[in-house]
This record gives C-alpha cells, structure tokens and sequence, in this order.
C-alpha cells in the first residue's frame, strides 16, 4: 500500500504542475478549469474523447482529490476531462448532471453516487447512448453500471476499524459511528461489516450505541458529534468513516477538551487530520489515496471507452502509474481494487500530510 500511496505523490506533483482542478466549481473542463462543451457536441474532431466525472457534491476536500487523480489520468491519455459535483449530496441533484452528460454525448461518465438505485434510471439511459458509465469511491447497483473503482476491500476497511478502536479503548465501553449520508453506499458496506467484526466474542465488552448521519456537510456533522456526546456521556470512541466527518468530530472534541475522554479513528485526509493525530485526539486513522482512486477510475474509463475491456471478469489492464489491474467479481457486477486501507499515525503523519 505504502508504494501505491508513494505513486500518488508523484501523482499530486505532477497535476500540481499541470492545473489546479478547481474542485469547488460545479463544472470544469480539462483545460484550466474551461466550461465543458456545449449540449449536443460529440467529441471534437481531433478525436479527443470526453470523459467525466460526478463527485457527490462541492467543498469536499476528499472529492477534490479524487476528481483531481481522475482528470490526470485523462490528460495522460490525451482526452478531455469534465469535473462536475453539485452543491448538495442528492440523487436528484446527480441525476440533473447525468441528463447534462447525455445531451453533451460525453464518451463516459465516473460517478461516485449519492443513492445506490435512485440513478438507475439515468445512468441507463446513459449506457443505451453508448455512453461507457462506471462508478466509484460509492457504488452504484450492479444494473446501473459497467464496472465499479473501489477504493479497498469493504470488509478490510470495516474490520480494520473495529481492531482498530477496540485497542484505543483497551476492549471496552461504548462507541458511535459518525457516517456520510444514510443512502451511502460505501459508508453503509463498511458499517455492516464493522457489525459482523463485532459479533466475534472477544469484542462483548464494547456496545455500539448509535449511528449518526452528518450528510458529509462540516456543519452537521459537527452538530451530530456534539449530539452523541451529550446522549452518550460514557461514550469511549468514535468512528468516522468519511473525511468531513473526521475532520468535525476532530474538532468538536479539541474544542471541547475530550482529548483523554474520547478516542476518535476512522478514514481521513492525512492534510487535514495531521493536527489530530499529533495532538493525540485522533491516535490513528486510515485511508488510502483518494487521487489514486480518481486516477484509476480515469483509466478504468479510458480502457472501456477504447475497448481493451468490457467490464468482465478476468479482463486486464494498464492503469498509468498504478500498474496492471484485473475486474474482479463483485456480487451481481464487477470492480476493480485499488489496495488496503494505510494506517496513518505520530510516525508517519508528518510525511503525508504534505501529500494529501
């Protein structure tokens, strides 16, 4: 994992000397943060293709990253990259950028989706356009899709962070969750996954009390860490598995002096998480490299769209930096694994949180 997130340092420089993604803009274009093209136009007559990308919504960090990653990949391969996330994280908001895509006859479309079904409709209306649509980061069912780009392995993830706040807590007493959006789907594979860790006997000592929804806004979940500790006044930990609710709960319990009260893991921006975690508020968290995601999502894409795969499994390709991927089985579809989630603490934090 340590040479995929390595890679992503190159990663970052590089697009650091391209352009600036201007993640907080609703729509960008490959070329300095240009509009995309106009409704209706196919790919010019150069022979660049279109490919784009919707984020769950603006001002995340974390989609900044990915959205970033992806329009790299897509340079690299000589095509036009369109970045798009709309200002709240809702299927309907995503379905208005979908029809978008399609009347712009873009090549393909990467979504990291907001609703697993709610897209359906739209994302199929897409592939009957011949559009080649993938999802990441959050998935999409198996009908709406032709592959999926996971960031790591669901069960890793949960399981990890169970092990993880079980030894921050020395194996007892309550802990709350602190996810994204209800209708999440990542966020809610992890969880199910933390629940079956739990029912291994040597966990019985810790109780999970509640999981809390902060919508992936800063100002919410801010408002829900301070809710589970004014409900839960013998809470031991919190696990927040999505950047912006970390990063809140990092906050709140600095702010509220709860350092030696209250442990706190789960996925974040080494960036944004590096005070935290030096601070001994957040021992350690995990994540993986959100520009590596969008990267392989970009090449992911790329391959379709040129035909070296079709999106089965045991099919085979070169993803930039990141190397040979394989589409491996994923339920009633398939995905392609980026790697394992990376521990992130006091002894390496001081590296990463200039990277990412």
């Amino acid at each position: 994992m340590k040479k995929v997130l390595t890679l992503g340092l190159a990663a970052v420089m590089a697009a650091t000397l391209l352009a600036g993604c201007g993640g907080n803009d609703k729509e960008a274009g490959a070329s300095g943060g240009s509009p995309s093209a106009s409704a209706g136009q196919p790919s010019d007559a150069g022979g660049k293709k279109r490919l784009a990308i919707i984020f769950k919504n603006t001002g995340n960090p974390y989609g900044e990253k990915q959205m970033e990653g992806f329009k790299k990949a897509v340079e690299e391969n000589g095509d036009e990259a369109i970045l798009k996330a709309p200002d709240q994280p809702t299927a309907e908001a995503q379905i208005q950028m979908i029809e978008e895509l399609i009347s712009q006859k873009v090549d393909a479309i990467a979504i990291a989706a907001n609703d697993p079904d709610a897209l359906q409709p739209a994302l199929q209306k897409a592939m009957n356009a011949g559009i080649k649509v993938i999802s990441l980061d959050s998935a999409v069912n198996a009908q709406s899709r032709i592959t999926h780009v996971n960031q790591a392995d669901p069960e890793r993830i949960g399981r990890t962070l169970i092990q993880g706040v079980s030894e921050m807590i020395g194996g007892e007493g309550e802990i709350a969750i602190l996810s994204a959006t209800s209708q999440a789907t990542n966020q809610n594979t992890w969880i199910e996954w933390m629940k079956k860790e739990l029912e291994d006997p040597k966990y019985a000592n810790i109780k999970l009390v509640k999981v809390a929804y902060g919508d992936d806004l800063r100002d919410k979940s801010v408002s829900e860490t301070e809710a589970l500790l004014k409900s839960y006044p013998n809470l031991k930990a919190i696990i927040a598995p999505t950047t912006v609710g970390i990063a809140a709960a990092g906050k709140v319990l600095t702010d509220k002096g709860l350092k030696d009260k209250v442990k706190l893991t789960g996925l974040g921006l080494p960036s944004e998480m590096a005070e935290y975690i030096e601070s001994g508020v957040c021992p350690w968290m995990y994540l993986w490299n959100p520009i590596d995601v969008g990267y392989l999502a970009g090449y992911t894409a790329e391959a379709l769209v040129k035909g070296e795969i079709t999106g089965a499994v045991g099919e085979k390709f070169t993803a930039g930096t990141l190397g040979e991927k394989e589409i491996v089985a994923d339920g009633d579809g398939t995905q392609v694994m980026l790697g394992d989630p990376f521990k992130f603490d006091s002894g390496n934090i001081a590296e990463w949180k200039e990277v990412y």
